[in-house]
Protein backbone atom coordinates (compact mmCIF):
# COMPACT_ATOMS: atom_id res chain seq x y z
CA UNK A 1 0.00 0.00 0.00
CA UNK A 2 1.60 3.24 -1.08
CA UNK A 3 0.68 6.88 -0.84
CA UNK A 4 1.91 9.90 -2.71
CA UNK A 5 3.50 12.15 -0.11
CA UNK A 6 3.84 15.89 -0.60
CA UNK A 7 6.91 15.87 1.66
CA UNK A 8 10.08 16.51 -0.31
CA UNK A 9 13.49 16.71 1.45
CA UNK A 10 13.30 20.49 1.05
CA UNK A 11 9.88 20.65 2.73
CA UNK A 12 10.97 18.37 5.57
CA UNK A 13 14.11 20.39 6.16
CA UNK A 14 12.34 23.74 5.87
CA UNK A 15 9.59 22.71 8.29
CA UNK A 16 12.12 21.43 10.82
CA UNK A 17 14.04 24.70 10.68
CA UNK A 18 10.78 26.63 11.09
CA UNK A 19 9.87 24.67 14.22
CA UNK A 20 13.33 25.13 15.74
CA UNK A 21 13.20 28.87 15.02
CA UNK A 22 9.76 29.18 16.64
CA UNK A 23 10.93 27.31 19.73
CA UNK A 24 14.06 29.47 19.98
CA UNK A 25 11.99 32.66 19.76
CA UNK A 26 9.48 31.28 22.27
CA UNK A 27 12.02 30.34 24.96
CA UNK A 28 14.86 32.71 24.17
CA UNK A 29 12.89 35.92 23.64
CA UNK A 30 9.36 35.83 25.03
CA UNK A 31 9.99 33.45 27.96
CA UNK A 32 13.57 34.29 28.77
CA UNK A 33 12.85 34.82 32.47
CA UNK A 34 11.05 32.31 34.66
CA UNK A 35 7.63 33.65 35.63
CA UNK A 36 4.09 32.55 36.29
CA UNK A 37 2.17 32.52 32.99
CA UNK A 38 -1.13 34.35 33.46
CA UNK A 39 -4.34 33.65 31.57
CA UNK A 40 -4.00 36.68 29.27
CA UNK A 41 -0.50 35.70 28.17
CA UNK A 42 -1.58 32.08 27.68
CA UNK A 43 -4.57 33.14 25.56
CA UNK A 44 -2.36 35.31 23.35
CA UNK A 45 0.12 32.48 22.80
CA UNK A 46 -2.69 30.00 22.16
CA UNK A 47 -4.05 32.34 19.48
CA UNK A 48 -0.54 32.72 18.00
CA UNK A 49 0.02 28.96 17.69
CA UNK A 50 -3.45 28.32 16.25
CA UNK A 51 -2.98 31.16 13.74
CA UNK A 52 0.38 29.77 12.63
CA UNK A 53 -1.21 26.34 12.16
CA UNK A 54 -4.04 27.81 10.08
CA UNK A 55 -1.59 29.82 7.94
CA UNK A 56 0.35 26.60 7.29
CA UNK A 57 -2.95 24.85 6.55
CA UNK A 58 -3.82 27.55 4.02
CA UNK A 59 -0.45 27.00 2.34
CA UNK A 60 -1.06 23.25 2.13
CA UNK A 61 -4.52 23.90 0.69
CA UNK A 62 -3.19 26.37 -1.87
CA UNK A 63 -0.13 24.44 -3.04
CA UNK A 64 -1.28 20.83 -2.73
CA UNK A 65 -5.05 20.95 -3.13
CA UNK A 66 -8.20 20.84 -0.99
CA UNK A 67 -7.92 17.14 -0.09
CA UNK A 68 -4.49 17.56 1.53
CA UNK A 69 -5.70 20.78 3.16
CA UNK A 70 -8.69 19.01 4.74
CA UNK A 71 -6.47 16.12 5.83
CA UNK A 72 -4.19 18.54 7.68
CA UNK A 73 -7.12 20.37 9.30
CA UNK A 74 -8.84 17.15 10.42
CA UNK A 75 -5.59 15.69 11.75
CA UNK A 76 -4.79 18.92 13.58
CA UNK A 77 -8.24 19.00 15.18
CA UNK A 78 -7.96 15.40 16.35
CA UNK A 79 -4.46 15.89 17.78
CA UNK A 80 -5.47 19.16 19.44
CA UNK A 81 -8.46 17.49 21.05
CA UNK A 82 -6.49 14.49 22.26
CA UNK A 83 -3.88 16.83 23.74
CA UNK A 84 -6.52 17.88 26.28
CA UNK A 85 -5.95 14.50 27.94
CA UNK A 86 -2.25 15.40 28.18
CA UNK A 87 -3.19 18.62 29.93
CA UNK A 88 -5.22 16.74 32.53
CA UNK A 89 -2.23 14.51 33.29
CA UNK A 90 0.11 17.54 33.44
CA UNK A 91 -2.20 19.06 36.07
CA UNK A 92 -2.02 15.87 38.14
CA UNK A 93 1.78 15.65 37.86
CA UNK A 94 2.39 19.31 38.74
CA UNK A 95 -0.04 19.06 41.64
CA UNK A 96 1.48 15.84 42.98
CA UNK A 97 5.04 17.19 42.87
CA UNK A 98 3.95 20.68 43.99
CA UNK A 99 5.79 22.33 41.10
CA UNK A 100 5.90 26.13 41.56
CA UNK A 101 3.88 27.86 38.79
CA UNK A 102 6.94 29.86 37.67
CA UNK A 103 8.79 26.64 36.70
CA UNK A 104 5.94 24.82 34.97
CA UNK A 105 6.54 26.55 31.64
CA UNK A 106 10.19 25.40 31.63
CA UNK A 107 9.22 21.79 32.28
CA UNK A 108 6.59 21.89 29.54
CA UNK A 109 9.02 23.47 27.07
CA UNK A 110 11.65 20.76 27.44
CA UNK A 111 9.00 18.07 27.76
CA UNK A 112 7.38 19.10 24.50
CA UNK A 113 10.76 19.40 22.77
CA UNK A 114 11.36 15.76 23.68
CA UNK A 115 7.84 14.94 22.51
CA UNK A 116 8.57 16.45 19.09
CA UNK A 117 11.52 14.08 18.64
CA UNK A 118 9.60 11.04 19.88
CA UNK A 119 6.60 11.80 17.68
CA UNK A 120 8.87 12.04 14.63
CA UNK A 121 10.27 8.57 15.37
CA UNK A 122 6.82 7.10 16.04
CA UNK A 123 5.33 8.62 12.88
CA UNK A 124 8.14 7.44 10.62
CA UNK A 125 7.95 3.97 12.17
CA UNK A 126 4.16 3.87 11.77
CA UNK A 127 4.38 5.02 8.15
CA UNK A 128 6.99 2.34 7.41
CA UNK A 129 4.82 -0.37 8.98
CA UNK A 130 1.73 0.71 7.04
CA UNK A 131 3.77 0.87 3.84
CA UNK A 132 4.94 -2.74 4.13
CA UNK A 133 2.22 -4.38 6.24
CA UNK A 134 -1.24 -3.17 5.26
CA UNK A 135 -2.91 -5.33 7.95
CA UNK A 136 -1.32 -3.10 10.63
CA UNK A 137 -4.06 -0.55 9.91
CA UNK A 138 -6.64 -3.00 11.30
CA UNK A 139 -4.52 -3.49 14.43
CA UNK A 140 -4.40 0.29 14.87
CA UNK A 141 -8.16 0.51 14.34
CA UNK A 142 -8.97 -2.22 16.85
CA UNK A 143 -6.65 -0.63 19.41
CA UNK A 144 -8.34 2.77 19.05
CA UNK A 145 -11.81 1.25 19.42
CA UNK A 146 -10.69 -0.62 22.55
CA UNK A 147 -9.13 2.54 24.01
CA UNK A 148 -12.23 4.63 23.24
CA UNK A 149 -14.61 2.10 24.81
CA UNK A 150 -12.38 1.84 27.86
CA UNK A 151 -12.42 5.64 28.18
CA UNK A 152 -16.23 5.64 27.94
CA UNK A 153 -16.58 3.20 30.82
CA UNK A 154 -14.48 5.04 33.36
CA UNK A 155 -12.27 8.08 33.82
CA UNK A 156 -8.53 7.56 33.63
CA UNK A 157 -6.65 7.56 36.91
CA UNK A 158 -3.16 8.88 37.40
CA UNK A 159 -0.82 7.78 40.19
CA UNK A 160 2.66 9.22 39.60
CA UNK A 161 4.10 7.41 42.63
CA UNK A 162 3.26 4.04 41.01
CA UNK A 163 5.07 4.82 37.77
CA UNK A 164 8.05 2.47 37.31
CA UNK A 165 10.18 5.43 36.21
CA UNK A 166 9.35 7.16 39.50
CA UNK A 167 10.55 4.15 41.49
CA UNK A 168 13.68 3.63 39.38
CA UNK A 169 14.59 7.30 39.58
CA UNK A 170 14.44 7.38 43.36
CA UNK A 171 16.36 4.14 43.63
CA UNK A 172 19.26 4.79 41.26
CA UNK A 173 19.57 8.56 40.70
CA UNK A 174 21.16 10.70 43.45
CA UNK A 175 18.70 13.51 44.10
CA UNK A 176 17.59 16.18 46.53
CA UNK A 177 14.07 16.75 47.77
CA UNK A 178 13.96 20.56 47.45
CA UNK A 179 13.54 22.63 44.29
CA UNK A 180 16.53 24.78 43.34
CA UNK A 181 14.90 27.37 41.15
CA UNK A 182 14.39 26.28 37.54
CA UNK A 183 17.42 23.95 37.56
CA UNK A 184 17.14 20.24 36.80
CA UNK A 185 20.44 19.38 38.52
CA UNK A 186 22.67 21.02 41.13
CA UNK A 187 26.10 20.41 42.69
CA UNK A 188 26.05 19.28 46.31
CA UNK A 189 29.11 18.04 48.25
CA UNK A 190 31.07 18.00 45.01
CA UNK A 191 28.56 15.74 43.23
CA UNK A 192 25.91 16.53 40.66
CA UNK A 193 22.48 15.51 41.87
CA UNK A 194 18.98 15.76 40.41
CA UNK A 195 16.29 18.10 41.66
CA UNK A 196 12.59 17.14 41.75
CA UNK A 197 12.14 19.20 38.57
CA UNK A 198 14.10 16.58 36.60
CA UNK A 199 11.80 13.84 37.85
CA UNK A 200 8.78 15.93 36.82
CA UNK A 201 10.28 16.30 33.33
CA UNK A 202 10.79 12.54 33.08
CA UNK A 203 7.18 11.97 34.17
CA UNK A 204 5.95 14.38 31.48
CA UNK A 205 8.03 12.64 28.81
CA UNK A 206 6.82 9.20 29.92
CA UNK A 207 3.16 10.19 29.75
CA UNK A 208 3.63 11.65 26.26
CA UNK A 209 4.86 8.26 25.04
CA UNK A 210 1.61 6.74 26.30
CA UNK A 211 -0.52 9.39 24.59
CA UNK A 212 1.46 9.08 21.35
CA UNK A 213 0.41 5.44 21.17
CA UNK A 214 -3.21 6.65 20.97
CA UNK A 215 -2.89 9.80 18.92
CA UNK A 216 -0.58 8.71 16.12
CA UNK A 217 -2.72 5.73 14.98
CA UNK A 218 -5.71 8.09 15.12
CA UNK A 219 -4.24 10.50 12.60
CA UNK A 220 -3.18 7.65 10.29
CA UNK A 221 -6.92 7.00 9.95
CA UNK A 222 -7.19 10.41 8.28
CA UNK A 223 -4.15 10.33 5.99
CA UNK A 224 -1.21 8.08 5.21
CA UNK A 225 0.98 10.98 4.08
CA UNK A 226 3.82 11.11 6.67
CA UNK A 227 4.37 14.82 6.07
CA UNK A 228 0.73 15.70 6.79
CA UNK A 229 0.72 13.39 9.82
CA UNK A 230 3.93 14.94 11.17
CA UNK A 231 3.13 18.60 10.56
CA UNK A 232 -0.41 18.46 11.95
CA UNK A 233 0.87 16.55 14.99
CA UNK A 234 3.70 18.99 15.62
CA UNK A 235 1.52 22.10 15.31
CA UNK A 236 -0.90 20.61 17.84
CA UNK A 237 1.94 19.92 20.28
CA UNK A 238 3.53 23.35 19.84
CA UNK A 239 0.44 25.02 21.26
CA UNK A 240 0.09 22.55 24.12
CA UNK A 241 1.98 24.60 26.72
CA UNK A 242 -0.08 27.74 26.18
CA UNK A 243 -3.30 25.72 26.15
CA UNK A 244 -2.31 24.16 29.48
CA UNK A 245 -2.15 27.57 31.18
CA UNK A 246 -5.51 28.51 29.62
CA UNK A 247 -7.33 25.36 30.73
CA UNK A 248 -5.53 24.38 33.95
CA UNK A 249 -7.98 26.25 36.16
CA UNK A 250 -11.19 25.31 34.36
CA UNK A 251 -10.66 21.68 33.28
CA UNK A 252 -13.26 20.47 35.79
CA UNK A 253 -15.95 22.40 33.87
CA UNK A 254 -15.46 20.17 30.81
CA UNK A 255 -16.34 16.96 32.67
CA UNK A 256 -18.06 15.42 29.62
CA UNK A 257 -15.22 16.12 27.21
CA UNK A 258 -13.64 12.72 27.83
CA UNK A 259 -16.79 11.12 26.37
CA UNK A 260 -16.36 13.23 23.23
CA UNK A 261 -12.70 12.21 23.00
CA UNK A 262 -13.65 8.57 23.53
CA UNK A 263 -16.22 8.71 20.71
CA UNK A 264 -13.63 10.34 18.44
CA UNK A 265 -11.25 7.43 19.08
CA UNK A 266 -14.02 4.91 18.40
CA UNK A 267 -14.97 6.72 15.18
CA UNK A 268 -11.44 6.85 13.77
CA UNK A 269 -10.91 3.23 14.82
CA UNK A 270 -14.02 2.17 12.90
CA UNK A 271 -12.85 4.27 9.97
CA UNK A 272 -9.61 2.29 9.90
CA UNK A 273 -11.39 -1.06 10.23
CA UNK A 274 -13.65 -0.21 7.27
CA UNK A 275 -10.84 1.11 5.07
CA UNK A 276 -11.01 -1.91 2.75
CA UNK A 277 -14.79 -1.60 2.32
CA UNK A 278 -15.58 2.11 2.42
CA UNK A 279 -13.44 5.22 2.66
CA UNK A 280 -15.12 7.95 4.70
CA UNK A 281 -14.68 11.31 2.90
CA UNK A 282 -12.28 13.71 4.61
CA UNK A 283 -14.94 16.43 4.82
CA UNK A 284 -17.32 14.01 6.56
CA UNK A 285 -14.57 12.96 8.99
CA UNK A 286 -13.87 16.59 9.86
CA UNK A 287 -17.58 17.29 10.42
CA UNK A 288 -18.06 14.21 12.65
CA UNK A 289 -14.97 14.91 14.77
CA UNK A 290 -15.89 18.59 15.19
CA UNK A 291 -19.49 17.71 16.11
CA UNK A 292 -18.46 15.16 18.73
CA UNK A 293 -16.01 17.53 20.39
CA UNK A 294 -18.22 20.62 20.23
CA UNK A 295 -21.19 18.62 21.48
CA UNK A 296 -19.33 17.25 24.51
CA UNK A 297 -18.07 20.74 25.40
CA UNK A 298 -21.55 22.27 25.01
CA UNK A 299 -23.15 19.55 27.15
CA UNK A 300 -20.47 20.06 29.81
CA UNK A 301 -21.40 23.73 30.04
CA UNK A 302 -25.15 23.10 29.90
CA UNK A 303 -25.01 20.33 32.52
CA UNK A 304 -22.43 21.29 35.15
CA UNK A 305 -21.03 18.49 37.33
CA UNK A 306 -23.10 17.82 40.46
CA UNK A 307 -21.94 19.51 43.64
CA UNK A 308 -20.39 17.29 46.32
CA UNK A 309 -23.04 15.60 48.48
CA UNK A 310 -21.39 16.82 51.69
CA UNK A 311 -19.58 20.11 51.05
CA UNK A 312 -16.73 20.82 53.41
CA UNK A 313 -17.33 23.39 56.16
CA UNK A 314 -14.71 26.18 56.19
CA UNK A 315 -12.13 25.54 58.87
CA UNK A 316 -13.06 21.85 59.25
CA UNK A 317 -11.20 19.14 57.37
CA UNK A 318 -13.41 16.85 55.30
CA UNK A 319 -13.74 13.27 56.58
CA UNK A 320 -11.41 10.63 55.15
Amino acid sequence: MGVDSIGTPLLWGGFTLLVLALLAIDLGVFHRREHTVNTREALIWTAVWITLAMVFNAGVYHWFGPERGLEFLTGYLIEKALSVDNIFVFIVIFSYFKVPPAYQHRVLFWGILGALLMRAVFILLGAALLQHFHWIIYVFGAFLIFTGLKMLRRAAEMHPERNPLFLLFHRYVPSVTAYHGPRFTVIESGKRVATPLLLVLIAVEATDIVFAVDSIPAIFAITLDPFIVYTSNIFAILGLRALYFVLAGIMDRFHLLRFGLALVLVFVGLKMMLTGIYKVPIAASLAIVATLLAGSIALSLLRPPPAPAHPAVPGIDPPD
